[in-house]
């Protein structure tokens, strides 16, 4: 069993399409900056070229991740998208890459996992992924993730939605059911990062659930999924995280 120790930090990851926008989400404060195409799907990958422009953008001055479409595209397809992008990073690769499980019962689920890491670079971390409308993806359950990427010897657990037009995150489960979600994560020493369509106004009950990084997208783009990240929204999202009850260290803006 392969155990990658996970470097990205607490806090708010915010996801880019861009350099110009990871430029943007650095000077915001963002703690992560998570490479992928919104366009074309909840883990859509960016072209090798353009991940390799987002890490030079961000030079090293804070983690960046890479989203590399579902698990299901096949283990060497997926494999091969982090590879490109490292290739593509010049020294700067990404500290961790993920791949959704839409359509993977757990067992196939398991193996594709297994599968990709064993093709991962040195040094980068598979995310395990789950998402929160797991019904709509035809993937396993969010809890049956968590348990198998425990086992499994993964660091980290990302729950996120899948229909991006659909409910958010906090509309679809509750912060009820977050909080149980983090809290199964933290009893099996995962983890727990928290993202699908949040808003501004869910940022505080979703940090008092106590996720290490909570991921935005559409909130760092004035609302708009498609829109541009702005360093200001990013900072003003970082201070309400900030002035919550409980505080992850920084902020990752994703979805």
């Amino acid at each position: 069993m392969i155990t990658t120790a996970s470097r990205l930090p607490d806090g708010l990851l915010v996801s880019v399409r861009s350099s110009a926008e990871a430029e943007e989400a650095v000077r915001g404060g963002a703690a992560i900056v998570d490479a992928k195409e919104p366009a074309d799907g909840p883990l859509a990958p960016v072209d090798a070229a353009v991940a390799g422009a987002i890490a030079r953008a961000v030079a090293g001055r804070v983690p960046w991740t890479l989203a590399c479409g579902e698990l299901g595209d096949g283990a060497p397809v997926v494999a091969e998208r982090i590879h490109r992008a490292v290739a593509a990073a010049a020294g700067h690769p990404p500290a961790a890459a993920k791949a959704g499980p839409a359509g993977l019962p757990l067992a196939e689920w398991l193996r594709a996992f297994a599968a990709v890491r064993e093709r991962l670079p040195q040094g980068v971390e598979l995310v395990a992924v789950a998402y929160a409308d797991w019904h709509v993806a035809e993937g396993a359950h969010p809890l049956e993730i968590i348990d198998a990427a425990a086992a499994s010897g993964a660091s980290t657990v990302l729950v996120d939605t899948f229909d991006k037009s659909g409910p958010g995150i906090v509309e679809l489960v509750g912060l009820e059911g977050l909080a149980g979600w983090i809290a199964a994560a933290a009893a099996r020493g995962l983890r727990a990062a928290i993202a699908g369509r949040l808003q501004d106004a869910d940022l505080p009950g979703v940090a008092a659930a106590g996720p290490a990084v909570v991921g935005v997208r559409s909130a760092a783009c004035g609302g708009r999924r498609l829109g541009m990240v702005d360093a200001g929204q990013v900072r003003r999202l970082v201070g309400t995280l900030q002035s919550s009850r409980r505080v992850p260290r920084g902020v990752l803006t994703g979805t």
